[in-house]
């Protein structure tokens, strides 16, 4: 038994929830609108202002979307509602982070210690912006309305330059903890 795929989805205010014949899912909100297309075998309904997912069997696969279909679909409700934020720090000396225009077009221009600047152009639906306050890391907010894009980009970023283990020097997300080794020293 899904124990996630019974729990109602409440639809906060503001927000509209529409399910076509084809199980094709529109959420409206203040923030904007997501869609999903949900697998024909389950049923999407609106009841009493709660969006309720149900299976037909109790078939392995049937479960697996049963869960899968409800989390996605109270992720988009949060999404058009409130939206989602991932923040990154870049750390190292001589490491900046930089939200500029070029040609029109909203960039986040990087210095990672590369001998190029890197540019990173966000896709539609995210919006990032980059602040520098004298003594502290740079720090990259990454915002948007879908949890996953907004993950995705966040991981992009980071892949960028990954922190390494020996100083640190990286970008990374906030709450991240890197493990830090002993150098070469450090065998005598």
């Amino acid at each position: 038994m899904s124990r996630i795929g019974n729990l109602p989805i409440p639809v906060a205010d503001g927000v509209s929830f529409d399910i076509s014949n084809k199980n094709h899912a529109t959420v409206k909100g203040p923030k904007g609108q997501l869609e999903l297309d949900v697998d024909p075998d389950l049923s999407v309904e609106m009841q009493d202002g709660e969006i309720v997912v149900s299976r037909p069997t109790e078939q392995k696969r049937h479960k697996a979307l049963h869960g899968l279909t409800r989390s996605l679909l109270a992720n988009m409700v949060q999404g058009v509602s409130e939206g989602y934020t991932k923040e990154l720090d870049v750390i190292g000396v001589g490491y900046r982070a930089e939200a500029t225009k070029v040609q029109g077009l909203d960039v986040l221009e990087l210095a990672l210690g590369f001998s190029h600047p890197i540019y990173f152009v966000p896709p539609d639906g995210i919006d990032i912006e980059a602040t520098t306050v004298r003594g502290q890391n740079p720090r990259i907010k990454i915002t948007g309305i879908d949890k996953q894009l907004v993950g995705q980009v966040a991981a992009k970023i980071r892949a960028l330059r990954p922190p390494e283990p020996y100083k640190g020097k990286g970008v990374r997300y906030t709450d991240e903890y890197v493990r830090r080794k002993a150098g070469k020293t450090a065998a005598r």
